[in-house]
């Protein structure tokens, strides 16, 4: 009934996935002060345990549940997975996805997805968000916003994005990086500024952990590409080979401009840049050839750094770990490149990419896309945000003192680097 290759295909790419929420941990926690390393990646992983169980309960069902009569919504009746277990042993031909494989396991690798989409989140909130907070936040975001917008997007026929639009997205340029670092700036927003920005440098505390995590997230993210063409086959050989070409292409192209901007190449930086092409070429991967993923890398490398470096502190807007910067920035770049790179026998959609077509359909689809996941995702991620403020008696922020402290001790009661001797 199943085909054993894909299937094991997609278990080994479900488990790269998974592997991302506690790389990003690391990342984010390198790049925080010391005093809120705990903290932040205590915020990662508690993305886990929220989304793990609610996609269980709901998620799974808003995404990609009903009949696909609703643009911009499944259904309600895979509620609690209704009927798939019985539907596997029974061998029905519900319990078989994309023809080769269980269904259930499109279940643990989408899973996936909206947890390490959640956990994005919250680097731009390191530092001063509540965490009971953060964690009503996330569980709420992910069933009201992210849900829908895979549905949206990845949702099949009727779906708004993916085929009344005909907007492409891989693996999750609208889904995961748009729509995660579009609400951390709306809640960096929300919350203001951390006190001392502007005034003092913020530094990683640890760029081991900072180059660890980068590297979890790489080999995971080959999980993440690949594993969106669903199947074992050339397709999702291109897409590993342009998630390597375009990481590679986006950590030259950061320190290249690092080095012209400071005058040195940093350990940071390169990490950062690998992130950014990685980012770039998630709505592209499968879609084109291994010259343009260079190039997404490449361009959207440079702008992500131009954002992080310039708008942030021209703007004023406190994005802690440069989610908005990183994510929002370079998925925005990656979906738009995708118009103008995609070859048109790859196409989901009738329209090639302009540089092969002389045609702006699917650049105009684009630019549609990116247009719509962003009103829904700043209108969504507000009202959400407003509300769960209200409910933590009108902040979403710690104590000016607990901030000066740290959070590590004030809302965990643990230290990541333990006193010796009773000295710290």
């Amino acid at each position: 009934m199943f085909d054993t290759g894909t299937t094991a295909f997609m278990l080994v790419s479900t488990m790269l996935v998974l592997l991302m929420t506690p790389g990003l941990a690391f990342f984010y926690g390198g790049l925080s002060r010391r005093k809120n390393v705990v903290n932040t990646m205590a915020m990662c992983l508690v993305v886990l345990g929220v989304v793990g169980v609610l996609w269980l309960i709901a998620g799974w069902s808003f995404a990609y549940g009903g009949d696909g009569s609703i643009p911009v919504f499944g259904g309600f009746d895979q509620l609690g997975l209704a009927g798939m277990v019985q539907n596997l042993l029974a061998e029905d031909a519900s319990a078989v996805s994309h023809d080769a494989y269980p269904a259930i396991a499109d279940v643990v690798f989408q899973l996936a997805f909206a947890s390490i989409t959640c956990a994005i989140i919250t680097g731009a909130v390191a530092g001063r968000m509540k965490f009971g907070a953060v964690v009503l936040f996330v569980g709420i975001w992910s069933l009201v916003v992210y849900a829908p917008l895979a549905h949206m997007v990845w949702g099949g026929e009727g779906s708004l994005i993916g085929d009344t639009i005909g907007a492409l997205d891989f693996a999750g340029g609208d889904v995961v990086h748009i729509s995660s670092g579009l609400t951390g700036l709306v809640l960096c927003l929300l919350l203001g500024r951390r006190k001392g920005f502007g005034m003092m440098s913020y530094r990683p505390h640890n760029v081991p952990f900072v180059v660890l995590g980068a590297a979890l997230l790489w080999f995971g993210w080959f999980g993440f590409n690949a594993g969106s063409e669903f199947a074992a086959d050339g397709v999702a050989a291109l897409a590993l080979l342009n998630t390597v070409v375009s990481s590679s292409a986006g950590l030259l192209a950061w320190m290249l401009v690092e080095r012209a901007r400071t005058g040195k190449p940093t350990l940071v930086g390169a990490a950062t840049g690998l992130v950014a092409g990685l980012v770039g070429i998630t709505p592209a991967a499968g879609f084109v050839e291994p010259w343009a993923a260079a190039a997404i890398g490449a361009l959207t490398a440079p702008v992500c750094y131009l954002a992080i470096s310039f708008a942030k502190s021209k703007l004023g807007y406190d994005d802690a770990l440069d989610a908005f910067g990183c994510h929002c920035v370079g998925g925005i770049v990656g979906g738009l490149l995708t118009g103008v790179f995609c070859v048109p026998e790859l196409s989901w959609t009738d329209f090639g990419g302009l540089l092969y077509t002389g045609d702006f359909a699917l650049l105009r689809a684009q630019v549609l896309g990116v247009l719509v996941t962003i009103a829904f995702v700043v209108v969504a991620g507000l009202i959400i945000g407003l509300a769960v403020k209200a409910v933590f008696g009108g902040s979403l922020r710690v104590s000016e003192a607990d901030e000066a402290r740290g959070l590590d001790v004030t809302a965990h009661g643990e230290s990541a680097y333990p006193a010796y001797l009773g000295l710290d």
